[in-house]
């Protein structure tokens, strides 16, 4: 099969990986070698300054020994099959990053033959890209659950990140769905990157996947409730120290598994996921707090932190004045940028609304939540904040200051 048509199947199969966005880390270049990696990051669509960057992302083959149920390229899967060597992909990136096709490499694979020898293959591109060619741009390895400690702990040393997927919320999802996989190996392989990037960061150690690890949780190809898939997110937050967990809709797939749902969830959701995952690691909120027993599920209306502010009336009214951080970061409408520069500004002279107007803070949202110098909220209980309608948002709003 020829190059290009290889890479056409194995980039479009890569499309549903989502855990590839910003890298955050730091490679420098050399005079004989090529690229190098800033702490502004790449991505592989934007940045949060707005610059539109690239990688090349794809497969190194869509063969795989598991049939997991929602995967386009499931063993039991009717499509074009393709397979890079490592030569082969590494020439054809080369190719791309000299002509200022793309700034990295987003890599991935089916299972092959078996955990090991796949990471084995995934290694040698990293490797050769490094060692044989001086690449020091963006390198991030997909890594596979199982693989042995010296496979990830070489990846580490060749990748500015690395990811393990851990692909539904639940063990009772992936032995419905997955059965050839567990959460306790793929948290195994978690742990054994989170050891080596702990100690990586003492003194005149090698450097080790500098820009962390991440993971991805598709979403809706269960019933499995928002409340659950935040409670397993902050389970890994807490005991890997991820960077990021992507959550990624469902997305049918040509001659689906009748246990699958026939729709994909709305997009929404996986944007009120992304806000409920902002609150619980920017805003003091516990991810138990954005849901309740009677509505296990994000409100698609409306945003999570406006739900629990409805939910909560007796926090509030809350002085801009006196409030402290945590308190003020509860309020509908105050971001993490808003409350400090009110933090800033009330050392000086009380906050009025001019003042937060002048902050461009969304008074729609936070006046009947706040008492300023100049202005006290009538009863909450009488206050109708109307709800939106259904619409896929900015995915990342929260971070400008609006929730």
């Amino acid at each position: 099969m020829e190059t290009r048509r290889k890479l056409q199947i194995l980039a479009d199969a890569a499309k549903y990986d989502a855990s590839c966005a910003s890298s955050g880390g730091k490679r420098a270049g050399t005079k004989t070698g090529v690229g190098h990696t800033t702490g502004e990051g790449i991505c592989h669509s934007y940045t949060p300054d707005g610059r539109c960057v690239s990688l090349l992302k794809v497969l190194l083959t869509n063969h795989c020994i598991f049939d997991c149920r929602f995967c386009v390229n499931r063993l039991s899967s009717d499509i074009p099959r393709a397979r890079f060597d490592s030569a082969e992909l590494v020439n054809l990136f080369l190719n791309f990053y000299k002509r200022n096709y793309v700034e990295g490499l987003f890599l991935s694979s089916g299972i092959i033959k078996s955990a090991d020898y796949t990471m084995e293959q995934l290694n040698a591109v990293a490797k050769s890209l490094r060692l044989e060619h001086q690449f020091h741009g963006y390198i991030h390895l997909k890594a596979v659950p199982g693989a042995s400690k010296e496979l990830l702990n070489e990846s580490g040393i060749w990748a500015d990140r690395l990811s393990v997927n851990i692909e539904l919320p639940t063990d009772d999802d992936l032995q419905r769905l997955a059965p050839e996989k567990c959460h306790a190996v793929i948290e195994q392989t978690m742990s054994t990157i989170h050891d080596g990037i702990q100690a990586a960061a003492e003194p005149r150690a090698p450097k080790f996947a500098g820009a962390g690890q991440s993971t991805q949780m598709v979403i809706g190809a269960t019933p499995t409730s928002d409340a659950a898939i935040l409670e397993t997110a902050t389970k890994l937050y807490g005991r890997h120290k991820l960077r990021r967990v992507y959550y990624s809709a469902f997305s049918p797939i040509p001659a689906a598994d009748a246990r699958l749902p026939a729709q994909a969830p709305p997009l929404v959701r996986e944007h009120r996921l992304y806000e409920a995952d902002w609150l619980v690691r920017y805003y003091g909120f516990k991810a138990a707090e954005l849901t309740t027993k009677a509505a296990p599920n994000l409100d698609l209306l409306q945003d999570p932190k406006l739900t629990w502010a409805l939910r909560s009336r007796e926090y509030f009214p809350v002085d801009v004045n006196k409030a402290d951080r945590l308190q003020l970061l509860r309020v509908p409408g105050l971001g993490v940028r808003n409350v400090e520069r009110i933090l800033r500004v009330r050392r000086y002279h009380a906050v009025t609304l001019a003042d937060l107007q002048k902050l461009r803070v969304s008074l729609v949202r936070a006046r009947p939540f706040i008492i300023t110098a100049d202005h006290t909220p009538h009863d909450l209980d009488t206050v109708a904040l109307p709800k939106k309608t259904v619409e896929q948002l900015p995915l990342f709003g929260s971070v400008s200051g609006q929730l």
